[in-house]
């Protein structure tokens, strides 16, 4: 989806992208954080110094939300360097090391066009081999500034990890308002928040479609628990299914043909299959039990699910027939909400002990459990960034309701995105927006 017009790139990096070593393995047992500098952008010409402190804030936030660096800005700097602005010259490499980075992103942005087209040119150097290792100039309308530092700051984790980062994806999730239940959508870190349900009812089991251009949930806009889709303006609603009791919990499929739902009446549910248009129902499970939550693996060829068939909720998997069913959680009482990273190596969820709720992953074997979240709270709805390094979840640890959180996908970083008063739950990620 273009967000904007016409985004215009130009590549000056002196060392190619594609021979750059990887710096960062954030999946590596002993990863420890890079220690990066980053210096006072360069207002250049008459660009106001307050443009250049919002991009500064903005890179800031990026690079500590990624988990990957241990970021020194330019208040921590020694007094001789902290009000240097722009990429210093490479004979000038050496005050920088001094401060205990072991790279720096420095920067300049400008303004043309009467002031409403915004240019960002930023540098990345190594200062422990004294190297240039990429660099990179936008220009796009003033309004996209946000988007641009996004790129930027994916442009570096690319450099770095040889992996896109996801700054320029969204999060949908259900924010709390009094009675009712609204689907929100933010960027990544939180920012430009925007309601997309305004109906005054209950909408949860907010997932976008593959392509990100919209939003599935089910509401109780009249009465029962229908499934809908809707654009990211808010606008084009259209119902996908509407049968008497549960259309709730909806995935789509890695093309975007179907779309696994929980569906049922009176006390049980199953897991169904549609069309992307929400018809042709197909059952795939019929036991006794109730069968809640699917997701898709990421190779469109099994589904993961919790069923409380063996007396209270676990984690299953399922081929997309509703054959080959393997039960995987055998530790703990209350299983449920499973998420398939986008990598296909492991399985998020949401397991209680001792009372309270917490974010658990896996192999997609059951094997390798891990406990992510720490005790005291709360903690459900986990999801999978699209590159599979972060998981999105609720969480109640800072009280006043819950809170949309994110971490790194081995529990490190964990860090809050939203604040409202009322709460948010049930986060859902987006791919990235180009």
């Amino acid at each position: 989806m273009k967000v904007f017009g016409t985004l215009l790139v130009l590549f000056f990096s002196l060392t190619p992208t594609v021979e750059a070593r990887v710096y960062l393995d954030i999946n590596a047992p002993t990863f420890v954080q890079i220690p990066i500098i980053l210096p006072k952008w360069k207002p250049m010409e008459k660009t106001p110094p307050a443009l250049t402190a919002r991009i500064y804030e903005v890179l800031v936030n990026d690079l500590y939300l990624s988990g990957l660096f241990k970021v020194i800005d330019h208040s921590l700097l020694p007094y001789y360097l902290k009000d240097k602005e722009g990429i210093p010259s490479m004979l000038s490499l050496h005050e920088w090391r001094v401060s205990g980075g072991e790279l720096l992103l420095a920067g300049e942005a400008s303004l043309a066009g009467d002031g409403l087209q915004l240019k960002l040119k930023f540098h990345l150097i190594d200062l422990v081999e004294q190297k240039h290792l990429t660099g990179k100039q936008y220009e796009s309308p003033l309004q996209n500034l946000r988007h641009l530092v996004h790129r930027m700051s994916d442009e570096v984790i690319f450099h770095l990890t040889g992996e896109k980062g996801v700054h320029t994806t969204k999060i949908a999730y259900v924010l709390r308002q009094g009675e009712s239940r609204e689907i929100w959508v933010a960027d990544f870190d939180g920012a430009n928040a925007k309601p997309i349900t305004q109906n005054q009812s209950i909408n949860i089991s907010p997932a976008w479609t593959p392509d990100g251009q919209r939003i599935a949930f089910t509401s109780y806009m009249k009465r029962n628990p229908d499934l809908y889709l809707i654009d990211l303006n808010g606008k084009q609603l259209q119902t996908l299914s509407s049968s008497p009791g549960l259309n709730l919990s909806p995935s789509w499929s890695p093309d975007g043909k179907q779309i696994a739902l929980m569906m049922g009446k009176e006390g049980k549910s199953d897991i169904y299959l549609l069309d992307a248009t929400g018809g042709n129902p197909r059952r795939l499970t019929r036991g006794h039990g109730n069968e809640s939550t699917p997701r898709w693996a990421p190779d469109g060829q099994q589904i993961v699910f919790s069923s409380d068939r063996s007396g209270t909720p676990q984690i299953y998997t399922m081929s997309i027939d509703g054959s080959n069913v393997r039960r995987l959680t055998y530790e703990g009482n209350y299983n449920t909400s499973p998420s398939w990273s986008p990598k296909g190596d492991r399985i998020a969820f949401c397991g209680r002990v001792g009372g309270e709720f917490h974010i658990f992953t896996m192999g997609i074997d059951g094997s390798g459990l891990r406990k992510l979240t720490p005790n005291g709270s709360h903690h459900e709805s986990p999801c999978w960034s699209p590159d599979g390094r972060y998981i999105a979840f609720s969480s109640t640890r800072l009280g006043g309701g819950p809170k949309i959180f994110i971490m790194n996908a081995n529990g490190f970083n964990q860090r809050p995105l939203t604040s409202s008063k009322g709460g948010e739950m049930s986060p859902a990620w987006s791919k990235r927006f180009e």
